[in-house]
């Protein structure tokens, strides 16, 4: 699969050749990161901090906030790789510190090892230094205390010239566990044949120029055994539950991608954007292979009544659980008639603060089975009332939850007094 890659000097994303000459300036990297997320993971690359010329980790930081990133740059030690995974990196990278006594104290599954290759040599200190190595034996020195390796072929990187296979299949062949290739990547085709090999594609500046579209990158390792060629696609919302299932091909998803909507192919139609004519539209956060590539799952943020064109939320009717509820609570906030009880909660910040103190107790002190059920389902319907009242959501909540779920070092957790 494809890995974008951001690479931040001073503050923006660019692009060098060889590590050396700045080649391209994509400016402000949010809205680049925005897009790049649509694939999954980013690699974002602190250059200034690798170089030793400065740092750019509050841009880091935010980046982090926004999409699963993998954090590399200028990490030389454990506390620093812990500062990273603690902020809700989802892995971090680590180059000339990459050795067994740093590795052994980090999470072996969270932990990239970045060896990068002069024709064959590794070099360290920001492709500065000549080790004597070879990529090979290095994968042999770090084996068992790292969970992948970025294997960057310095010589071609950002020269877009195509990236040698062979070197690729020694890589993998010498790696046991999962190796992401970069430099030299320039057509879909290369991620697709990376993909096959059983490697991901790091890839920056084919996507920057336009030699690379996103959204045929994203679905280039794909195979279908239908006749039409089409990919059947699962259509789930933030909390991954199941809208309906419909069909995409390539155009569809370039188009998705493209315009960050849910773009599918229909077998009556062709391309069919959902909501063009219902009102019904769909605002795309992410695109997922399966693990056999031939079934794609897009994440979306449904407006409107549904993606049922009966009306209904899902094709399997109505939906159910919190995130209705919350839904409901939030059309209530707009049109709830006066007199009612939500009515009342959402307007009266003092009698919502104090259910849910009382609810709170009364979870705390419960002890059977349905009880503690009971008192939960009480404090969880003023929490979703707070929530609806602070125009937040179930997505970002659970979003927070997932960032703190990666923090390695743990708080004590004592109540406040």
């Amino acid at each position: 699969m494809i890995i974008p890659s951001i690479d931040l000097m001073g503050g923006q994303a660019v692009q060098l050749i060889g590590g050396k000459e700045k080649a391209l300036d994509a400016g402000n990297p949010v809205p680049i990161a925005e897009r790049f997320q649509l694939a999954g993971e980013i690699a974002v690359v602190d250059l200034d901090a690798a170089l030793g010329q400065g740092s750019n980790a509050d841009l880091v930081e935010r980046l982090v906030e926004m999409a699963p990133c993998r954090v590399g740059g200028g990490i030389r030690d454990d506390k620093t790789a812990v500062r990273w995974l603690d902020a809700g990196a989802s892995k971090v990278i680590l180059g000339t510190a990459a050795r067994p006594e740093i590795l052994r104290r980090l999470p072996k599954d969270r932990v990239i090892a970045a060896l990068d290759a002069l024709d064959g040599e590794v070099v360290v200190d920001g492709w500065q230094t000549l080790t004597g190595q070879t990529v090979e034996r290095r994968m042999t020195e770090l084996r068992g205390v790292v969970g992948g390796f970025l294997v960057t072929f310095v010589e071609s990187e950002g020269r877009q010239q195509g990236i040698n296979m062979d070197r690729v299949r020694r890589v993998v062949a010498a790696s046991d566990v999962r190796v992401t290739v970069a430099g030299g990547v320039t057509t879909s085709e290369e991620v697709a044949e990376i993909d096959r090999l059983g490697a991901d594609a790091q890839v920056g500046m084919a996507l920057y120029s336009g030699a690379i579209d996103l959204g045929e990158a994203i679905v280039a390792p794909m195979i279908t055994d239908r006749p039409d060629g089409l990919w059947p696609t699962v259509v789930v919302d933030e909390q991954g539950i199941a809208l309906g299932l419909t069909y995409s091909d390539r155009e569809s998803v370039r188009e998705a991608v493209s315009t960050r909507a849910g773009v599918y192919h229909s077998r009556s139609r062709g391309l069919w954007v959902k909501g063009e004519t219902s009102g019904d539209r769909q605002v795309l956060l992410r695109v997922d292979l399966d693990c056999d590539r031939d079934a794609l799952r897009f994440t979306v943020r449904q407006e409107g009544s549904g993606f049922c064109h009966q009306g209904m939320r899902t094709c399997w009717g109505p939906d159910h659980g919190l995130s209705a509820l919350l839904r409901t609570l939030a059309s209530r906030l707009r049109q709830s008639p006066e007199g009612s009880y939500t009515k009342r909660l959402l307007g009266d910040p003092a009698m919502l603060r104090s259910k849910l103190i009382e609810e709170a107790s009364e979870l705390a002190d419960a002890l059977d089975s349905h009880h503690v059920a009971s008192e939960a389902a009480d404090l969880i319907y003023f929490a979703l009332v707070a929530l609806a009242r602070g125009g937040s959501d179930l997505a970002e909540v659970e979003e927070i939850l997932d960032r703190r779920s990666r923090r390695v070092t743990r708080r004590a957790g004592d109540a406040k007094e």
